[in-house]
């Protein structure tokens, strides 16, 4: 069984930096004390999505808005033709920083409708959206962006109880917008009736919902949010994403969606963006809060108010919305002041000099603690390329309290070899980098996520086979080039999710290598949506290898759910690179990869415990897309040999080329 994660300081490479590591510590629990004040705990005073925005009361509405710089601000809407009238005249709180108020009787609001705040600063003026607005639509005629008062007089209720954390998570990630076969976009609920019966049939226990939020751009891919405490109308209401994430609970399927608190749009009418005149209100002034390789402001972590709208953002959606966790986007971005742009980490120097943004790191542990202090069983996962140590460690030992962090050097490998010949693949590099983690923290491996399928990138199948994915994916009229890429699509699916030691990571439609990439409607394309959709079809047709890849993909999870592998620490067999073999041991499991293009091995012998094994998945099989050339259902027994001097035990196995044979033991 594995071991509980090490403590962070039980490695010896941080000893120099034990200091700075309690610093950060104790830097998180001053700030913890400050933003808490008198409140039970951290989790409960993060109010800002309750304090501030248009919400009822007894007396009947309230509206709060925080814009220090301010001289004045007017709500505007349908309720005042659009025009700004003396009631809807904010007034500064007495002895507040910036907070502006209105009390509003019972009848001036109803369900749907639309306003916005116009502000005057000193030596200008603007609309705005509320920075809490729960709820941003556009208008499909002119484009403009109000926010909608959303109190349905039947609002939804839950019906499903949150299903128990698993032991591992099985990640679908996914966009709800380009779910769906037609060329349109998705809506939340379309997903969650014709996309969750297939995640759950494929064995995944998680959904990462990307996009959620609302960004002006669709092509952004939900990366430039605008509206944080919003869900995008793109997609539809947010009783549609409550009957998103409902229905999820009820198939046994938990909801994280993607978190994007490292950046924010410029926009400024939609937007963050100089919101009360300045752009210092929620961003660093001057060049530290300009992103220009992404076309965005950053936040100011060092600001306690800054703090709050995050931190209240985070307690927002697990409580509005019951979603089960959240994966931060942009972790490398935030923690440095270069951001990771052509910074190559190699030495742990670089996780504590100066371009370390302390602020951040102090922001992401103060998340952590808000998120599990409502939803302890609630899932966080960290996007870091740069390694930072303690990231998924706990606070108490000075980490910043992710629950996992993605391996993203694992799909960095894949890509790396796919560009290689067969013949050059390295075994040993290989199983390094798909064992190589950091003991005190725990991680979710993939071959490909969204990010390679991007404009740009190739998903795993097209840099594999070519041009060959749109002509020979036929079982009838195919090529060596597509039975290759089949062959290795099944391989590093099998060896990443079995060496995997927290969870395992797909991203929608690579799971039965959905061709092509992913390309949202815009002027460049003529504002075409054929790239932004998923086509289901191809893997529903049991004439296609994509059909015989989703089938795999299937049976793989199954096997490794039914053995529960995570749960147990893995032990190697062999690496060896002149056969291309890689072999190892996990429960009661025996994994035996031959990578070799055109070696296959008769009587292959492993050493392995003794005892009776049969055969329980075989990526060579003819309805997984293979040439079935091991006989199904096989048993197998070991035979006593001694080497040096010693009895071991050896099992012989038929090793085709290209296969993976994965062994239970039987007795």
């Amino acid at each position: 069984m594995p071991q509980r994660p090490l403590p962070l300081a039980a490695d010896p490479f941080l000893a120099p930096y034990r200091g700075k590591i309690e610093r950060r510590l104790l830097t998180r629990l001053a700030m913890e004390r400050k933003l808490t004040g008198s409140a039970p705990s951290l989790a409960a005073a993060m109010t800002w999505h309750s304090e501030f925005g248009l919400h009822q009361d007894a007396s009947g509405w309230v509206f709060r808005e925080w814009a220090p710089h301010a001289e004045q601000v007017i709500l505007v809407g349908d309720f005042s033709n659009w025009e700004e009238r003396e009631p809807f005249f904010l007034t500064r709180r007495d002895g507040s920083s910036g907070i502006w108020e209105g009390h509003f009787p019972a009848g001036t609001f109803r369900h749907g409708m639309h306003c916005r705040l116009h502000i005057r600063w000193p030596g200008g003026e603007g609309d705005r959206l509320p920075s809490a607005a729960r709820y941003v639509v556009q208008d499909p005629v002119t484009g403009i962006f109000t926010a909608q008062v959303y109190a349905p007089d039947s609002p939804y209720e839950f019906r499903h109880a949150v299903p128990p954390r698993p032991g591992a998570a099985l990640v679908y990630e996914a966009h709800p917008g380009m779910a769906q076969e037609e060329e349109k976009i998705g809506s939340f609920r379309e997903f969650a009736d014709l996309v969750l019966p297939r995640v759950r049939r494929a064995g995944y226990n998680t959904v990462q919902l990307m996009a959620v939020m609302s960004h002006p751009y669709y092509g952004s891919f939900g990366y430039h949010v605008a509206n944080f405490f919003s869900v995008s109308s793109r997609f539809g209401t947010p009783d549609d994403f409550k009957y998103l994430v409902d229905a999820a609970h009820g198939m046994g399927l938990r909801i994280i969606m993607d978190l994007v608190h490292s950046h924010a749009v410029r926009n400024e009418v939609e937007g963050l963006g100089r919101f009360d005149g300045t752009r210092e209100q929620f961003f660093h002034p001057g060049a530290r809060g300009e992103h220009t390789a992404w076309d965005s402001l950053c936040f100011n972590y060092e600001k306690p108010e800054v703090l709050k709208f995050l931190l209240s953002d985070c307690r927002f959606y697990l409580e509005e919305y019951h979603v089960d966790g959240f994966r931060f986007d942009g972790v490398t971005s935030m923690l440095y002041r270069h951001h990771g742009l052509n910074h190559a980490f190699t030495s742990y120097g670089d996780y504590f000099s100066d371009a370390v943004d302390e602020a951040a790191y102090t922001y992401l542990g103060l998340a952590n603690r808000v998120i599990h202090e409502v939803r302890p069983d609630a899932v966080t996962v960290a996007e870091d390329v740069s390694g930072m140590p303690g990231l998924a460690a706990p606070l108490a030992e000075g980490g910043a309290g992710f629950d996992y962090r993605l391996a993203m050097g694992v799909t960095d490998c894949w890509f790396k070899l796919f560009d290689r010949r067969d013949e050059d693949w390295s075994m040993p590099r290989l199983f390094h980098e798909l064992v190589n983690r950091r003991r005190d923290e725990h991680t979710l491996s993939y071959v490909e996520c969204h990010d390679q399928a991007l404009v740009g990138g190739q998903t795993a199948i097209f840099r594999l086979a070519g041009r060959d994915i749109y002509d020979k994916m036929r079982h009838c009229d195919s090529s060596d080039a597509v039975r290759r890429a089949v062959a290795l699509h099944k391989m590093a699916r099998m060896i990443t999710a079995a060496t995997a030691e927290g969870g395992y990571l797909n991203f929608m439609g690579n799971e039965f290598g959905h061709p092509e990439w992913i390309d949202f409607p815009r002027e460049g394309n003529g504002w075409s949506m054929k790239y932004a959709r998923r086509q289901w079809h191809l893997a529903d047709d049991p004439e296609l290898f994509y059909h015989d890849l989703g089938e795999f993909d299937r049976a793989m999870l199954a096997v490794l759910k039914r053995a529960a592998v995570w749960d147990w620490t893995l032990r190697k067999l062999k690496v060896d690179d002149h056969d291309k073999v890689i072999a190892f041991e996990r429960g009661n499991l025996w994994c035996v990869f031959n990578f070799h293009p055109t070696a296959s091995y008769t009587d292959y012998g492993l050493g392995v415990m003794p005892g009776k094994y049969r055969l329980v998945l075989d990526s060579d099989r003819a309805e997984f897309g293979g040439f079935g050339r091991v006989a199904p259902e096989q048993e197998y027994f070991t035979h006593p040999v001694v080497e040096n001097h010693e009895e071991l035990h050896r099992i012989q196995l038929y090793l085709p080329s290209r296969t993976v044979l994965v062994l239970q033991k039987a007795d």
